[in-house]
């Protein structure tokens, strides 16, 4: 069947560095590069002695970020299973390995087990919990920014430094990765992501400007660049391992080793946050017009077919943040409302196909660090945050139906989560 076409909704280290947390072992440092160690050890980490538990299936769970730590909750019932300590403005993204959580935060990128995680055994997987624990593992960085992962690497970029790190996200429950290295030419607020083959793209810029991407191949050799993407921000990956970056002006497309780029109908038509399904061509992203604004709260999202080039303007009559965006279990395109819905767009034709009240209508703060409702899919639920009233909800995104909501020990900032 044609991609774009929804299918039927049914569902079918240093001195600490020994200890990386009581549920983790072997945690000899190695790196693929030795001339640089990535990987170091915080001064203090949350561990437990207690054991894993074997459960009967997965058992998903998300992590909440909140002024001056974190919560991890059971992503069934939204119950708090864990709770850490961690001063300042911490950032949250799944390590890749459906059990760990990168958190960017003052030295780099500090590791979270959320405690869930299952183990292939033949021709099926044991399943097991534990208390979550803040890690003793970071990946040193100046300016930890973006984490990524695709084609089985994980992949954090250093804004600080330029610095690109990678690596099997799977070797995170043996301790400390080993780990590739590349460092930009020069250091810039950016993303790399590594591809199946081994390629990297990585973004193109400098303190001053941000231009395009630039693409290696497995031996880091330059292959392909384009600098026809003014302020270039945020990536995903669509279908047939399109990779898609956000420009000023419209995207770039980086898809069967050619860089294509699709313009916006605006002179200034910034997509700067994109949301991709690996079972859909088409991209949602974000939509801004007015170069000049201190603060635009955009009502129309943009929808890229990778494959043809086509770009969709759908004008949702309300506004909506950079954490606003997501896909749904068969590639729907998700928008957090201002309006309090949860709007569902099929993305081939832009359609509204339902739009389901979840909380109160809200505004968007003037400064970017401040929460607002966030937006997290894993599965058929959308997890949806409420700052304003220290909630957290889950929505079936077939159904409509909230099946929990959940009042918090703490106001609710940035949400993730792992499948276990």
């Amino acid at each position: 069947m044609n991609r774009t076409t929804l299918m039927p909704r049914r569902r079918t280290l240093t001195a600490s560095a020994a200890l990386c947390t009581a549920l983790l072992t072997g945690c000899a440092a190695t790196d693929a590069d030795t001339s640089d160690t990535s990987v170091a050890a915080a001064t203090e980490s949350t561990t437990t002695d207690a054991g894993p538990t074997s459960v009967r299936s997965a058992t998903p769970r998300l992590a909440v970020t909140y002024d001056g730590g974190l919560l991890v909750l059971d992503a069934e019932t939204l119950s708090v299973v864990g709770e850490s300590e961690l001063d300042g403005f911490n950032r949250i993204a799944p390590a890749g390995d459906e059990r760990h959580v990168a958190v960017a935060t003052a030295g780099g990128f500090r590791m979270l087990d959320t405690g869930t995680w299952s183990q292939a055994h033949g021709d099926h997987a044991h399943h097991y919990t534990a208390a979550p624990a803040l890690t003793d593992l970071v990946f040193d960085a100046e300016e930890p920014g973006h984490v990524v992962r695709h084609a089985g690497r994980t992949v954090l970029f250093d804004d600080g430094t330029g610095r690109v790190v990678s690596f099997d996200p799977a070797e995170l429950a043996d301790g400390s990765p080993a780990t590739s290295v590349f460092t930009t030419p020069a250091a810039h607020h950016g993303v790399a992501m590594e591809l199946s083959d081994g390629r990297l793209v990585t973004t193109l810029g400098d303190g001053k400007a941000r231009t395009g991407i630039v693409v290696y191949d497995a031996n880091r050799t330059e292959i392909a660049r384009s600098e026809e993407c003014p302020g270039v921000h945020g990536e995903t990956v669509a279908a047939d391992e399109s990779v898609v970056f956000g420009c000023e002006n419209g995207l770039l497309i980086y898809r069967d080793g050619v860089i294509t780029k699709v313009t916006s109908p605006d002179p200034y038509g910034r997509i700067g946050n994109q949301a991709g399904s690996e079972d859909s061509p088409v991209v949602l992203g974000d939509y801004k017009t007015d170069r000049d604004a201190e603060l635009e709260r955009p009502q129309r999202v943009s929808l890229t077919n990778t494959e043809t080039g086509e770009l969709r303007l759908v004008d949702l009559g309300t506004s909506y943040t950079f954490r606003s965006l997501g896909r749904g279990p068969f590639g729907e395109a998700l928008v957090l409302g201002t309006d309090g819905a949860l709007h569902v767009l099929d993305p081939s034709s832009g359609e509204v196909l339902r739009r389901l009240p979840v909380v109160d209508p809200w505004t968007e703060p003037a400064q970017w660090q401040t929460p607002r409702p966030a937006l997290f899919v894993q599965g058929f639920t959308a997890y949806v945050t409420d700052p304003a009233t220290n909630r957290i909800h889950a929505v079936d995104v077939e159904t409509g139906e909230v099946t929990a909501s959940v009042e918090l020990p703490h106001t609710p900032d940035e949400i993730t989560g792992v499948r276990g």
